[in-house]
């Protein structure tokens, strides 16, 4: 009796210990496969946070006309109530409205863009933007460096570089941990190919508005064929530069050229200048907006 109790204990500490030794090992495996070491008793290492935040809690913006909604409503006049980042007209659905909703962004968006603005002004309008402590701030800005009186006016690609990075400076230095997003430049020689089937567009090109690609808009002899494409060419390098500018940047998007690729056509342009994004041209830029800062990856 007492010594079959003896084996019968003997036997059930062999099987503890057999399964003792299949648990650890089964709970080692594990530990492999989630990335921890079963010699150096490592835990699963820890899922890093996103840098980018999808949905940023408030928005500023800075750039030139196209943000303050120029020639949208009427004729030469912001109309900022249609911008495509800050804007609060439900037919436009602006990049603030789709991701604060329509009483967010009445209190959590800011817009201080300024119509004719130039990458100069960059720093400035940045600096102001700071003051809300904004966690996105949206960029549009250049296409006034390219619309100068003539093509040699027009801002050297190299200055254009020294004065975004100035700006990305300051931002930095002002908010330091918010996101930023880079717009492209329009295409502004498809923007006068569509532009110039209209006569009241051309009368009112006549008033200024970006004469190096829109003077003598019917003229296609070879200076004025020769000028527009120094304009092109120009707006491409900057694209390049913003792009360039950004990347170096780990809290800076752009939207990958889409805004320069748009085809805006002649429903997206202003029906008083034929030239700046209608209505229907800003809800455009919105959509491409929140498709870029809703991105998992950029």
């Amino acid at each position: 009796m007492g010594q079959g109790t003896y084996r019968g204990g003997r036997g059930r500490r062999r099987t503890r210990a057999v399964l003792a030794v299949l648990v650890a090992a089964v709970l080692g495996a594990g530990a492999c496969d989630s990335g921890g070491s079963a010699e150096s008793g490592g835990s699963p290492s820890p899922t890093p946070t996103p840098v980018w935040d999808t949905s940023p809690e408030s928005v500023a913006a800075v750039g030139d006309s196209i943000t303050r909604g120029f020639d949208a409503c009427t004729v030469l006049s912001d109309c900022p109530e249609v911008s495509w980042a800050t804007g609060d007209s439900a037919e436009v659905g602006s990049l603030a409205v789709r991701l604060l909703g329509k009483k967010g962004a009445a209190g959590r968006s800011w817009n201080h863009a300024v119509t004719g603005a130039r990458m100069a002004d960059l720093a400035g309008q940045v600096t102001r933007a700071a003051k809300h402590r904004p966690e996105l701030v949206t960029v549009m800005v250049g296409a006034n460096d390219a619309c100068r009186a003539s093509t040699a006016a027009m801002t050297p690609v190299a200055e254009f570089r020294e004065q975004f990075e100035e700006a990305m400076r300051t931002l930095r230095a002002e908010l330091p941990k918010a996101q930023v997003y880079v717009s492209s430049i329009p295409d502004l020689k498809r923007l006068w190919s569509q532009g110039r089937t209209s006569a009241l567009g051309k009368q009112v090109w006549k008033l200024g508005i970006c004469p190096s690609m829109l003077g003598d808009a019917d003229a296609v002899d070879a200076a004025a064929t020769s000028r527009r494409a120094a304009v092109a060419q120009r707006v491409e390098d900057y694209n390049a530069v913003l792009a360039e500018v950004c990347a170096a940047d780990e809290r800076c998007r752009t939207d990958g050229g889409a805004v320069y690729d748009y085809r805006f056509g002649t429903g997206q342009l202003s029906h008083w200048d034929w030239f700046h994004p209608s209505v229907d041209g800003q809800a455009r830029l919105a959509a491409i907006a929140y498709r870029a800062v809703t991105a998992r990856e950029s």
